[in-house]
């Protein structure tokens, strides 16, 4: 904080010219010297700021900045997916906004969640990444139905212990099934893991057919 002070310009001028006629005795630290300033016939003297000694703030970076949770890409696929739960099912829909289909369901959770580009229709995912027999199956696999003839028509991403989530049909919402389900069961075609897991997982699995 600064003290002001104002005396007549005459006072200055003198104070200028002869000094304070004051002797110092030995060393003396010296503080910063003072600002003179006139302003209309008089002068201002402005002390120096007093130096700030305040302690430095402690940081303010909450506890969480330093061992925030990393989540695998599994994961970071199975939360997006349930958190996609009760959104309508589309045909040819390919977000939240708009509603999915099967594959377009697991396009997006694919692309937002890992950043990963999977084929348009789930015939397409079908040919894509590596076979894995059913009782080998991971959670972030991808689980195909024959809901058409012999055809693979349907596709959803399992969960782990006989669950997977999907965009069943027009008229129901996103939501899990267990593949022991009479329907389920009778039509499935086989589970399929992308290649961005394998690459993740170091897995060794061969065959794309």
């Amino acid at each position: 904080m600064r003290t002001c002070r104002r005396f007549p310009l005459s006072v200055v001028v003198l104070f200028c010219l002869f000094g304070s006629g004051s002797v110092l005795a030995g060393p003396v630290a010296l503080a910063p010297p003072p600002v003179w300033q006139i302003d209309s016939g008089m002068a201002e003297w402005l002390a120096p700021p007093v130096a700030d000694t305040a302690l430095p703030k402690p940081s303010l970076a909450p506890a969480a900045a330093t061992g925030a949770a990393s989540f695998s890409p599994v994961q970071l696929l199975t939360r997006l997916a349930d958190g996609l739960r009760n959104i309508r099912y589309k045909r040819g829909g390919r977000s939240p906004t708009t509603g999915f289909d099967c594959s377009g369901f697991v396009r997006y959770v694919f692309r937002q969640g890992i950043g990963a580009e999977l084929p348009n229709t789930s015939s397409a995912q079908f040919l894509t990444g590596h076979a894995v027999a059913r009782d080998a199956m991971r959670s972030g696999d991808l689980v195909f139905f024959r809901t058409r003839g012999k055809r693979v028509s349907h596709v959803g991403i399992y969960l782990g212990e006989g669950r997977f989530i999907h965009a069943p049909s027009s008229g129901k919402t996103v939501s899990v099934s267990s593949l022991s389900e009479h329907y389920w069961s009778r039509r499935f075609a086989g589970a399929r893991r992308p290649d961005v897991l394998v690459e993740h997982s170091g897995d060794s699995l061969v065959g794309s057919s």
